[in-house]
């Protein structure tokens, strides 16, 4: 190709929050970078995500993405106070510690033993967590309902901007010199000559290396590089109220309060396709279940809701792979994307950058993972 303009060192498929965090970290003096994305028809996870920074119960079948999930969290002050510099852009990052609320005994006894297996996994980097009774929850979240029966508590856990994180990220990528192509999505990923030609409606992209970060559209284009991506859309669906006074001091999983005083309610985890309409009768259940964490969220309005997809591998826990038959080629997709942006911002893009995927620390995360047979 002759267009300079269009020749780059690597280029990022996918303009989302994990896109977006490697293409940042790639970037830099020197560095010729470019994030192809779909633009505004995209299924963005971000539409139905609360901005948790959330650690506790992660990495019960993978102790590595327990791992991964720690070292991330780790990473957040110093990242967010990097972004906000070079951005601009206050990302709200805050780690009051998180609340998972529960109503009966033998939900207390299951999550408290499946925090031993799991810290027994992941060694020296396993989250603190607290297993909480009726009257410690209280005490700490008074406007609990008499069903409450307890709660598990980890400090670590925090929340973010969802909005400012993405803008500040494509802001920062762009200060380091980084190119963002909006309403370019990707038809085709070519190999040639030990580098890739990208293929959209009306532009070709000449690129050394190439990341496949395209949330759902990555079971599509990896098979293109020689890559496998095992992902399917799970729907969520999200209710804001009216505000309230302030009454959330900590972070609890499926109800959160903004700095505005709105209240979030989001737990649903629907196999519709990609079906992103609202179901009334799931909105319901969310609501009653709601209600029986904090009986005052019945004296609200419900100002908005609506559904979008997670990205979601079949296992459930993150994969990340460089290609065999085309080495310069890499696959990341997950649904823990606000979680993980510092360690795709800062760990994966370094791997990427050293050609140090496949055989590095996340190899237990590869898609090779479902292929291992079980005979004997």
């Amino acid at each position: 190709m002759n267009n300079l303009r269009n020749e780059f060192d690597f280029a990022v498929i996918g303009g989302g929050l994990v896109g977006a965090a490697i293409a940042w970290g790639l970037s830099g003096p020197g560095r010729r970078v470019a994030v192809l994305d779909e633009g505004d028809i995209a299924y963005r996870a971000s539409r139905a995500n609360f901005g948790l920074v959330w650690v506790q119960g992660k990495g019960g079948g993978i102790p590595q993405y327990a791992i991964w999930t720690r070292q991330s969290v780790d990473l957040w002050p110093r990242f967010a106070e990097e972004l906000r510099a070079e951005s601009g852009i206050d990302v709200c990052f805050r780690q009051p510690g998180g609340l998972h609320l529960m109503f009966t005994e033998r939900e207390i006894e299951k999550r408290a033993d499946a925090f031993k297996r799991l810290r027994n996994g992941s060694g020296p980097a396993s989250f603190e967590y607290r297993i909480l009774d009726r009257t410690a929850t209280e005490r700490m979240l008074p406007q609990i309902g008499p069903e409450v029966a307890g709660a598990s508590f980890c400090p670590l856990d925090g929340h973010v901007n969802v909005l400012r994180l993405l803008h500040a990220l494509h802001l920062a990528l762009q200060r380091r010199g980084g190119s963002y192509f909006s309403d370019h999505a990707v038809r085709k990923v070519e190999p040639v000559g030990g580098g890739f030609r990208l293929h959209t409606a009306d532009k070709q992209i000449a690129t050394g290396k190439v990341v496949l970060a395209a949330g759902l559209d990555n079971a599509r284009l990896a098979p293109m590089v020689g890559l496998d991506a095992p992902v399917r859309p799970q729907r969520g669906q999200i209710m804001v109220t009216e505000r309230v006074a302030s009454f959330l001091p900590y972070i609890v999983q499926t109800v959160w309060q903004t700095s505005d005083g709105n209240v979030m309610i989001g737990d649903s985890v629907e196999e519709a396709g990609f079906d992103t309409s609202v179901d009334s009768k799931v909105l319901a259940v969310m609501a009653n279940r709601a209600l029986k964490m904090f009986p005052l969220l019945g004296t609200l309005n419900v100002l908005r809701s609506w559904a979008a997809l997670r990205v979601m591998p079949r296992d459930g826990y993150p994969i990340y792979d460089q290609s065999e038959a085309f080495p310069g080629a890499y696959l990341a997709t997950c649904h823990s994307g606000v979680t993980l942006t510092p360690a795709h911002a800062i760990l994966l893009s370094a791997l990427v950058d050293n050609n140090n995927l496949r055989n590095g620390s996340l190899q237990t995360l590869s898609a090779r993972r479902f292929h291992v047979s079980t005979s004997h």
